[in-house]
């Protein structure tokens, strides 16, 4: 199937497919917001998350009633199998890499190699993974990432789509909707009642993350083919949503890691 058909049929909102697939993202509950209707469609699922959910500072651990990070991260892991349940998908099929929260940009290379084995060994037709948009420095990282490593692989490589997750607007927080690129139209997907009511499900499990995920929509998931990126610019103009909050990274030092990292991998220009 081409990616005309595969996005055509995936725009339905019905069927199921063989075809293998594979998400990759930054947190724990970042699938269920990005297209958590559609993971029952796919008989042959797999998904790696690049961080635990536990930012190592313990203020979220605390603030949730965990005694530390360990506490906090076990438990985040154990709501995203009660979804993943929901959904379909084996304990077995969702992998982790491990990085704690928000430090996923730190070592943006081996990142790249280590999803780049991670493809390699799967060998998914389907490859989806977030959008390049400030939302917060994970998500960046780990589309940076994907998108590096797919060009550290030899071809055939998987058709690689993104998930919109939020992004700052002009009148505030965006949530569900990409930034608008030239020429990649998104594909929204009304979701039927059914499916609706499965999100809101799946997105009920993360009983720590209901303050965070109540602004996501749960009536369509908006997913689009992955544009090229260049990660040494910035997403878009004026300040990213990730540094009005306390993230521990600025979009000007994301940026200067992200050209390092092409360095390193030699790939010295946008990919």
């Amino acid at each position: 199937m081409d990616s005309a058909g595969f996005l055509s049929w995936l725009g339905s909102g019905t069927g199921v497919t063989e075809l293998p697939l594979l998400i990759v993202v930054a947190h724990p509950d970042d699938e269920a917001i990005g297209l958590g209707a559609q993971l029952p469609r796919f008989r042959d699922a797999a998904i790696l998350h690049v961080t635990d959910g536990a930012p190592r500072d313990g203020r979220d651990a605390a603030m949730h009633g965990f005694a530390d990070t360990g506490a906090y991260a076990a438990a985040r892991r154990a709501e995203l199998l009660a979804a993943l349940e929901l959904a379909g998908i084996d304990a077995d099929r969702a992998l982790g890499l491990g990085i704690p929260d928000q430090q996923a940009a730190l070592n943006l290379p081996d990142l790249a190699r280590r999803i780049a084995g991670i493809v390699a060994e799967k060998c998914p037709t389907i490859l989806v993974t977030h959008a390049y948009e400030g939302g917060h420095p994970d998500h960046d990282a780990t589309a940076f990432a994907v998108h590096a490593a797919l060009r550290l692989l030899t071809a055939p490589r998987p058709m690689l789509l993104e998930i919109a997750c939020y992004h700052a607007g002009p009148d505030g927080i965006v949530f569900g909707r990409f930034l608008p690129v030239d020429g990649c139209d998104p594909v929204v997907i009304t979701l039927s009642p059914q499916a609706h009511a499965l999100k809101q499900r799946m997105i009920g499990c993360f009983t720590t993350q209901r303050e965070v995920l109540t602004p996501f929509p749960t009536d369509f998931e908006c997913l689009r083919l992955a544009p090229h990126y260049d990660f040494t610019r910035p997403p878009h103009p004026g300040q990213l949503q990730y540094e009005n909050l306390p993230r521990g990274l600025t979009g000007k030092h994301f940026r200067r890691l992200a050209a390092q990292a092409l360095q390193e991998l030699g790939m010295g220009s946008a990919s």
